[in-house]
């Protein structure tokens, strides 16, 4: 019998060698947390590979509405959340603590976490990982009326 997956539990994952081992074991722990993970890759441990390769497929993944969310992970996150939000409809952040996990989604609906993974330890990066999926946007007007604004910078 096959089980139907539900959009809220799409999520698409990509990282760098230097994400690599997070990464494994974010995917490992969503699974068993009855998520459908998407692996954007690496797929291998290649110390030469650049998080770009693999962040820009999930992010548009995300933009274009076939994912959920995404999770991004290099080595400080920086470089993730640069380019994925180089991709229209991409709201991504670096978080490194709770607060912002829940609030970049309620406020600014966030859609890409970014993790880095020699900033943060994989505990950590869990708990971040399960506060920013279960945080849903709130479409206050404010809140709507900001996110528009950014469309139309994306629109120009």
């Amino acid at each position: 019998m096959k089980q139907t997956v539900t959009f809220d539990k799409k999520i698409g994952i990509a990282s760098d060698h230097a994400g690599f081992e997070m990464k494994n074991h974010l995917t490992i722990l969503l699974e068993n947390a009855g998520y459908f993970i998407v692996d954007f890759g690496n797929t291998v441990l290649q110390p030469a590979d650049d998080y770009p390769d693999y962040v820009i497929p999930m992010a548009q993944a995300v933009a274009n509405g076939e994912l959920f969310r995404g999770i991004a992970i290099c080595g400080s996150g920086v470089g993730a959340c640069i380019t994925a939000n180089k991709i229209a409809n991409i709201r991504a952040c670096l978080i490194t603590e709770k607060f912002s996990a829940k609030q970049g989604v309620e406020d600014d609906n966030m859609n890409v976490i970014c993790l880095g993974a020699r900033v943060i330890d994989k505990e950590l990066a869990w708990e971040l990982t399960q506060i920013f999926l279960s945080a849903e946007f709130n479409t206050a007007e404010r809140h709507v009326r900001r996110l528009n604004k950014l469309k139309q910078l994306e629109n120009h």
